[in-house]
């Protein structure tokens, strides 16, 4: 697994591709130069991942299960190999969790299964069902990984709490094709108690100029 990373200190910054996405796509689509001067300034530090999208959730030859379980083994790469590099890097505890598309659903799963390690997720133009992806099938991987399906039976005091502590940043265009979606994940948050801005954008926003002006809207924490 390749990654890139930009910066020297400040809030870690973990960024997923859209779907199917290559580790270089924000450096190429230029969404690194639009935050240079937070990079720059040590305010912030990018982590740009590869993804396994193609073996995983868009891998439809395969079982749902063996999808699952894919997807399964590369948040345990990022747990366990990515974020204890940061760590070696970077000793800022604070994360954010970013990408648009279908890198905000990765964002928006990760910061939800581990808010003990998350601070923010900055979400854009994002879809959060996948289970529609997978017929009938559910196993645990898939029950666990799937926000539509784990969050509104989240009951734990104690997740509850920490999920109440991420600062969840939801951005979708009004005519986005996954702009309900983004509606309902923000009807279930609210109430679950979990505060969190939802942004409606004009158009369907859904595309690269419109997230370089979301990032760098969001990432400086003033919406």
């Amino acid at each position: 697994m390749e990654l890139l990373i930009f910066g020297h200190a400040g809030a870690r910054v973990l960024v997923f591709p859209t779907s199917m996405g290559k580790y270089y796509e924000w450096e190429d689509r230029g969404m690194i130069a639009a935050l240079a001067d937070q990079i720059e300034s040590g305010g912030i530090q990018i982590y740009c991942v590869d993804s396994v999208d193609a073996e995983s959730w868009y891998a439809r030859h395969k079982h749902p299960g063996e999808r699952a379980w894919r997807h399964t083994q590369y948040e345990n790469y990022l747990v366990y190999e990515v974020l204890p590099l940061a760590d070696q890097k970077n000793p800022t505890p604070y994360l954010i969790t970013t990408g648009a598309s279908f890198g905000a659903y990765h964002a928006m799963n990760f910061a939800l299964r581990h808010p003990d390690i998350t601070d923010r997720v900055i979400a854009m133009s994002g879809l959060f069902d996948i289970e529609r992806w997978l017929g009938d099938y559910r196993d645990d991987f898939v029950y666990s990984n799937c926000p539509c399906l784990y969050l509104p039976n989240e009951v734990d005091d104690n997740r509850l709490k920490l999920l109440q502590h991420l600062d969840i940043i939801i951005a979708i265009g009004a005519q986005d094709p996954n702009i309900n979606n983004n509606r309902w994940l923000s009807q279930v948050l609210w109430q679950k108690g979990i505060w969190h801005a939802l942004r409606i954008w004009d158009g369907w926003a859904h595309d690269w100029p419109y997230w370089l002006k979301m990032v760098r809207m969001y990432m400086s924490g003033h919406d």
